[in-house]
């Protein structure tokens, strides 16, 4: 029984090892040992077995570990049929020429949000999407979105870590309850400064909620107004969206 126990351990740490790289594309083993907590001698052997299977390739300096050929090995023989951000990327693409800002699709994971899929905008000055990244349930608009047409049980874990986080918890229904009737959400500057969102519902064709179809940009050029404006623009988007998938 603990040999099983410390096998599953094991796994579970390497795993953890390849989820570092959600949001980077080197590390180095000092990184990754604070990224994990755990001792650079435990980390090292971790490394070692990832390389010599291929998920993790080290850089010819030997200081940086990279994702290998393995991880892409795996990734093409997903099916895609049931994907939506490969299934709706055309869309999206069609959505970025239609308002110029960067689009992105987000799901639920747990109790976060994360992006599977993104279209940049061709502007210079722009919103860059990195797709995997993770993001609360309770703050930005795509957020307001996964809370406010998602399961109850839901909201209220997502609410309890909001008012952890210092958000009151009438406004925050209210802005649910806003979003659920106008169709759609906004946010401007409240996850990050500089920064505004505007979001729709993707629902299948069943009509339960797959993802949140997002537009997100400057907040100087992409201003509350023109959210307004564009919020027919991002519902039919949605909607069209929706009518793909099974």
């Amino acid at each position: 029984m603990e040999e099983a126990k410390s096998t599953v351990r094991a796994v579970e740490r390497a795993l953890d090892v390849l989820l570092c790289y959600t949001d980077a594309t080197e590390l180095t083993l000092t990184e990754i040992s604070s990224k994990v907590s755990l001792h650079k001698s435990t980390v090292y052997r971790l490394l070692a077995s990832l390389e010599a299977k291929g998920f993790l390739v080290r850089e010819s300096d030997g200081d940086k570990y990279r994702l290998g050929f393995s991880i892409w090995e795996l990734a093409a023989h997903m099916s895609q049929s049931d994907d939506p951000g490969m299934i709706l990327l055309p869309e999206m693409e069609r959505l970025r020429d239609q308002v110029n800002e960067t689009i992105s699709l987000y799901v639920r994971d747990g109790r976060e949000r994360v992006r599977v899929q993104a279209v940049q905008s061709n502007h210079a000055i722009r919103r860059v999407a990195p797709i995997g990244a993770r993001m609360p349930l309770f703050v930005g608009a795509s957020s307001k979105i996964l809370l406010a047409f998602g399961e109850a049980e839901v909201q209220e874990q997502a609410m309890l870590e909001a008012e952890l986080a210092g958000i009151l918890r009438e406004p925050f229904l209210q802005q649910l309850h806003e979003t659920r009737k106008a169709g759609y959400a906004t946010s401007v500057e409240e996850r990050e400064p500089g920064a505004a969102a505007l979001a729709a519902p993707v629902f299948n064709r069943a009509g339960k909620l797959v993802a949140a179809l997002a537009v997100s940009g400057p907040s100087n050029r992409l201003t509350l107004e023109a959210m307004l404006e564009q919020a027919p623009v991002v519902i039919e988007a949605a909607r069209r969206m929706g009518t793909m998938l099974r």
